[in-house]
């Protein structure tokens, strides 16, 4: 049974400034929950209904689940239909940056706000094998619950980093080139791709600020096809099909 404190304290992690107080975020949903549990993440809370227990009893041995009904579940739920599973677990570790370490492409995001766009972005970097996100401090919170949703778990294998990104690109070895997309650069199909680099994605509102502009090395596009009218591309399509470019050099 959920009390009436634990209630407050899952809805109260909705909100940034009590996920970072206490560490903890929320995942909601089989893929979700299973995914952070099987990434050795510590599990604070998981209240799942006795179904869902006894169908994952495999995946989730030496976990503490707490048994609740779906009318319990909606009560921590962001969702409008309460998933079978919601669960509260501890902030990953996040490592300084290394990037001997690092291989192939490492997404930068400037200022991205939409949570829907971070999610999907950080599943689609998981699909591609990018394991390194680097975040505008700006950029919305990666364990916002909408973010958590949207990711599909892939926020389990994919590790962000909230930065100063001036001083990333700056920092860098001088060897791993920066890319920036805007409107008007190089066709990404026409760009010699290295095999380790950094892709720079802007805003959705107002693309890279003009203090990174100066620091990339070269700015790319994604051409339109003849007759396309659109006036620019959502930043999760447009990073979902620069990585596949990058994919297929």
């Amino acid at each position: 049974m959920l009390s009436k404190a634990r209630i407050k304290h899952i809805q109260s992690l909705r909100l940034g400034k009590f996920r970072k107080q206490h560490a903890q975020f929320v995942a909601e949903g089989s893929i979700n929950v299973l995914d952070f549990i099987s990434s050795k993440l510590r599990a604070i809370d998981v209240f799942a209904t006795p179904e869902w227990k006894n169908r994952y009893q495999k995946e989730i041995r030496g976990i503490s689940i707490t048994e609740v009904n779906t009318r319990e579940l909606s009560k921590i739920s962001i969702l409008k239909t309460a998933p079978e599973v919601v669960a509260v677990f501890t902030y990953p570790k996040v490592q300084k940056i290394d990037w001997q370490k690092t291989s192939g492409l490492t997404l930068m995001l400037d200022d991205i706000r939409d949570p829907g766009n971070l999610g999907t972005i950080i599943r689609t970097a998981d699909w591609f094998g990018i394991r390194t996100i680097i975040c505008s401090e700006e950029t919305v919170d990666a364990f916002n619950p909408k973010v958590v949703q949207a990711s599909m778990g892939s926020l389990a294998r994919v590790e962000l980093h909230y930065e100063r990104l001036d001083r990333i690109i700056k920092s860098k070895p001088s060897n791993i080139p920066v890319f920036g997309t805007v409107m008007n650069g190089k066709s990404i199909r026409e760009i010699e791709k290295a095999n380790k680099a950094i892709v720079l994605i802007g805003s959705e509102a107002h693309g890279i600020s003009n203090r990174l502009l100066k620091l990339i090395d070269e700015k790319i596009t994604i051409p339109t096809s003849s007759g396309g009218g659109a006036e620019s591309l959502n930043a999760s399509i447009a990073t979902a099909i620069i990585c596949y470019e990058f994919s297929s050099k």
